[in-house]
C-alpha cells in the first residue's frame, strides 16, 4: 500500500468516526426530559381509558396516538 493510499484511509476513518460522533450528539439533544415523556405516557393511558369506554372514535385514537408516539419517538411522522 503507497503512503498516499494509507494517509487517505486514514482520512476516511477520521471522517467516520466524526460522522458518528455527531449523530450520536444529535440524538442525545433530541431525547425528550423524564418529565415530558411521564406526562406523554399519562397522556396516552388517559386516551387509551376513553377509547376503551367508547368515548372517542377509533380514527381520533388512531390519530392522537400516532401524535404521542411521534413526541415520544416510537414512531416516525411519515
Amino acid at each position: 500500500m503507497t503512503k498516499r493510499a494509507r494517509e487517505r484511509t486514514r482520512q476516511e476513518k477520521q471522517e467516520s468516526k466524526k460522522e458518528k460522533r455527531e449523530a450520536r450528539a444529535e440524538e442525545e439533544t433530541s431525547v425528550l426530559p423524564a418529565a415530558d415523556e411521564t406526562a406523554l405516557m399519562e397522556e396516552f393511558a388517559r386516551l387509551s381509558e376513553r377509547y376503551s369506554s367508547d368515548q372517542i372514535s377509533e380514527a381520533d385514537y388512531a390519530s392522537e396516538r400516532h401524535r404521542i408516539f411521534v413526541e415520544l419517538g416510537i414512531e416516525s411522522d411519515d
